[in-house]
């Protein structure tokens, strides 16, 4: 096999000043030390620096609780209120910004205090243009596409200074130039791409015209490293993206005669050299050094080669490839393996078979998972854990809940502390339980979401018996609603408004009066163990406060027939006010009974011949008011 390795492959001039910078800071002995965001969009060396002591700063905000300490700024660079936010905490700043990127700094400020509109083309996204952004003195876009260029209008019909992300595809950044100049705005075009990162990509093309496949090594949240395998893949369809030595053995690389490497402006020289030393392997060595043992049982961890609608298929490091169905997978057969795995992702597996009769290794998930559930639901049974769960399914009996691949029953009888006749509102539901059974020999492990309801109704019943007293005014929920009364929920126990106490007037109907649900504030009027009574009569709304002024003797008043006896009629004068017309004040002449002279509901006219405070009874009179001749105006 012919391997080829591009010249420009690895750290770039600025990449390698700014790790260096880091590890001098480190061997300086003066800490803490941090860096504002990962020093190089390479996991390995982060991970190495982190072992050391170096602290990541991700965002503005964790600056907040620093304070001294070194921070290195990174090659991509940052913004000019960083950098002031960083002094004021009062910490040493060491600029390890590269310097084709603090060029663009310098450029973006110029040009922003002469009045131009900056527009940097890049991805906005990306720590580099961020940090551009932050140095503008005036109007700034940034523009990926094509469709924004079209679209840009400057700003007040300002000119336009045109600048670079350092590692920018230099073709596409031509184009897209193109589409400025043919607008005939004021444009200047400033060049700021990064001479290796040109020389990279153009000598990525070259490589990857000539051969059979490609590797792209580098990290893949680089942008430099993603826009050198777009270019590759132009030229080369059998182009792939190479981060770890992993990605390499996945790949069929042995059939190819040329083989061409490049690598990313942050991936160090020695995996370089590692991707290129297995290229090299021939098949044979490749399959004696990667062959491993593995037996019915094992545990493994694979690596997710590819993935379809039926299975996942994983690379655990053995001469064959390992296949973890859909339904060794999940018991849920609706999941969509897509959404779960993608290739490059780790996970660890159970073997089923080691040969399935077509040389692959069969897997399961499911079953492994299990297994960690059961140990998971085991402690959550010896802790008297409270645990929450999605209900899957809505059975006969009661609800079942999956906890890590492992099926829990809550029988009807413990789903709540009163009876559930229609248990399917809980299905998809998230509820809390605790298991209250364990013996997965027989598989039986039983969830109870009973007792945790009624513990919480307990606690609130405690804390709302310690905080209200007879005489209080309190706002609850109505319940439920019948013939005699209302039940108030007051949040940890319910009270009883009697119909007598609905009104100073009279009720007939509840529930023409109270909808479930709604809200009402109440009266405490009698607390007696665990009964609450409740009343709307509230003392200052008693109409027998004013009763002796408004219905004094003499008085002249109007009504309501309220309801009839043989011996006369009593009128409503309002709610909770009732007087008595005798049957002997209805009229002058004779009236036998009431009903012959008034209706249920007729509006009278009367005057009160007589009032008693303390018995709270007033009587009126009908005839007394025709012994009186009209007065003329």
């Amino acid at each position: 096999m012919e391997v080829t390795v591009a010249k420009s492959a690895g750290f770039c001039f600025g990449v390698k000043r700014a790790v260096d910078t880091v590890y001098r800071e480190i061997e300086s002995g003066e800490k803490p030390v941090y860096t504002f965001g990962p020093i190089i969009h390479n996991e390995q060396v982060v991970e190495d620096l982190e072992n050391r002591g170096v602290q990541v700063i991700h965002s503005e905000d964790e600056l907040e609780g620093l304070s001294g300490g070194t921070v290195v700024i990174r090659s991509h660079g940052v913004s000019r209120d960083v950098c002031e936010k960083i002094e004021a905490r009062g910490m040493k700043i060491v600029d390890a910004t590269c310097p084709f990127v603090k060029k663009i700094h310098r450029i973006v400020d110029k040009e922003g205090r002469k009045g131009r509109h900056v527009v940097i083309i890049g991805s906005a996204d990306h720590p580099e243009v961020q940090g551009i952004m932050g140095w503008a003195s005036g109007p700034v876009t940034v523009m990926h596409t094509a469709e924004e260029a079209e679209s840009f209008v400057p700003e007040n019909g300002k000119p336009i200074s045109i600048v670079a992300q350092t590692t920018f595809n230099y073709n596409k950044f031509k184009d897209l130039v193109e589409i400025f100049l043919k607008k005939s705005y004021d444009s200047t075009v400033l060049k700021t791409i990064c001479n290796a990162t040109e020389e990279r990509q153009t000598e990525a093309r070259a490589i990857a015209r000539k051969v059979d496949a490609m590797f792209v090594v580098g990290g893949r949240h680089s942008s430099n490293t993603q826009k050198l395998y777009e270019i590759c893949k132009e030229e080369c369809k059998n182009t792939y993206f190479i981060e770890t030595l992993v990605d390499l053995e996945s790949k069929p690389f042995q059939s190819f005669g040329r083989v061409g490497i490049t690598a990313g402006a942050s991936t160090p020289n020695k995996i370089i050299e590692e991707v290129q030393k297995m290229s090299e392997m021939s098949f044979e060595q490749m399959l004696d050094e990667s062959f491993k043992t593995i037996r019915n049982g094992e545990v493994v961890e694979g690596t997710v080669i590819d993935v379809k609608d039926d299975q996942i298929i994983l690379n655990i490091g053995y001469k064959a490839d390992g296949i973890l169905t859909k339904n060794e997978y999940s018991n849920d057969s609706s999941i969509d393996l897509h959404t779960v795995a993608q290739p490059g992702d780790k996970m660890e597996v159970k073997v089923l078979k080691v040969n399935d009769g077509e040389g692959q290794v069969l897997l399961t998930y499911k079953r492994l998972a299990a297994e960690k559930g059961n140990k998971r639901l085991e402690e959550a049974f010896e802790n008297h854990e409270v645990l929450k769960a999605k209900v899957t399914q809505v059975l006969n009996g009661g609800l079942s809940v999956v906890v890590e691949e492992t099926r829990v029953f809550i029988p009807a009888s413990l789903v709540s502390d009163v009876y559930e006749k229609d248990l399917s509102k809980y299905a998809d539901q998230e509820i809390e339980f605790v298991i209250t059974e364990f013996n997965p020999r027989r598989r039986r492990i039983i969830g109870d979401r009973k007792q945790l309801i009624v513990a919480e109704k307990k606690k609130l019943q405690e804390e709302l018996f310690a905080r209200i007293a007879v005489g209080d005014v309190v706002e609850g929920t109505v319940k439920n609603v019948t013939d005699f009364g209302a039940f108030i929920d007051l949040g940890g126990a319910d009270g009883l408004l009697h119909i007598s106490e609905m009104s100073w007037g009279r009720v007939e109907n509840p529930k023409k009066v109270f909808k479930v649900g709604e809200t009402v504030k109440v009266l405490i009027k009698d607390i007696n163990g665990d009964k609450i009574a409740l009343s709307l009569k509230f003392p200052e709304e008693n109409p027998w406060l004013n009763a002796a002024d408004k219905y004094a003797v003499g008085n002249v008043v109007e009504g309501c027939v309220a309801r009839m006896t043989d011996f006369g009629a009593f009128v409503e004068l309002e709610p909770g006010v009732d007087a008595l017309l005798h049957v002997s004040q209805i009229s002058r002449e004779h009236v036998e009974k009431p009903s012959d002279a008034l209706k249920i509901g007729q509006e009278i006219t009367a005057k009160v011949v007589d009032f008693n405070e303390e018995d709270k009874k007033i009587s009126l009179s009908m005839k007394a008011l025709e012994n009186e001749e009209p007065v003329e105006e």
